[in-house]
């Protein structure tokens, strides 16, 4: 936010699982013509404009698009309301029609992208160990599984195998999940019908729990179990998280996560930690499906955290 960027800034951006540590410090170094140790925004559009080639149409195109699609989302939402039926069922067809086409201009992108990557990998056949992504983009799949594959190797100490499928430890989160729940029933947690309560917004006296249910690709379930682990233990380490659980469904291919937070202030900070964020994004690559996330409210004035 100090409107320049520093190597290591520039590393996690830039880097793209190719190019090796060196290769990136020297093209840091390239564009860095004011040789201050920092890229600022007048260095990084003289470097690019020099190399857009066939790209600066697109670009300009791009620009044009998204300053036409904000009119019309601007002037749908002005005159649709008052549209006939008519009208608006054909407003409807021609934003689905927007959106597949552009979805499918994504797709190929996101080919080309990803092929391109595969085949410099192949072409070069550098030993040089490459420097990979910190910061992940919605189809850079072929970067992230290489950081994946080496930061969490089968003899890495941060690997634990048969971590998720033990039927043992399986059993125990499940009867500990019983036994929690056997509890709340003894509770007084004035469930009478005939008495209502007003629950004020972001009640504290309220525990938030939450159900996540990943519908997991079949070849991108060793990958996701990493990242569910590394998820899971940034979370349990929150101030506000009482307890996480984890089931898989033994039929298919399906996660449900079970997450107790003190209050929906301590849910709402945990989505916007980073760790919350990058599980996120790398779900855009693993599940087949968007995932179900069901919260629901509970009184909880006791120390709810002693009964575990």
């Amino acid at each position: 936010d100090d409107g320049k960027l520093s190597f290591d800034e520039f590393k996690a951006y830039f880097a793209d699982g190719v190019l090796s540590g060196e290769e990136l410090h020297e093209l840091f170094h390239t564009i860095d013509t004011h040789n201050t140790d920092n890229l600022d925004t007048e260095e990084l559009c003289e470097y690019f404009s020099q190399h857009l080639g066939e790209y600066e149409n697109v670009l300009s195109v791009l620009e044009d698009l998204n300053i036409t699609i904000l009119k019309a989302m601007d002037k749908t939402k002005k005159d649709y309301q008052e549209a006939s039926n008519l009208e608006q069922f054909v407003t409807r067809f021609l934003l689905k029609e927007t959106l597949n086409q552009l979805q499918s201009l994504q797709s190929s992108l996101e080919c080309a992208m990803e092929t391109t990557e595969e085949q410099t990998r192949q072409e070069r056949q550098d030993p040089t160990k490459p420097e990979v992504l910190s910061v992940q983009w919605p189809g850079k799949r072929l970067a992230r599984r290489l950081q994946r594959n080496n930061s969490l190797l089968p003899n890495s100490p941060h690997f634990s195998t048969g971590w998720i499928e033990d039927d043992n430890q399986w059993n125990t989160q499940i009867n500990r999940l019983q036994k929690l729940i056997d509890r709340l029933e003894k509770k007084d947690l004035k469930l009478e019908p005939f008495e209502e309560e007003v629950l004020e917004e972001n009640a504290k006296s309220h525990i938030m729990i939450v159900q996540r249910q990943m519908s997991v690709i079949e070849e991108e379930i060793k990958e996701f179990r990493l990242a569910l682990k590394q998820y899971v233990e940034s979370a349990s380490t929150q101030g506000g998280c009482l307890h996480v659980s984890i089931q898989k469904l033994p039929s298919d291919s399906r996660f449900i996560v079970y997450e107790f937070w003190e209050n929906t202030n301590a849910w709402n900070s945990h989505l916007q930690m980073n760790y919350s964020k990058t599980f996120q994004r790398s779900n855009v690559d693993f599940l087949e499906t968007p995932e179900l996330i069901t919260t629901m409210l509970v009184p909880g004035k006791y120390q709810f955290f002693t009964l575990f």
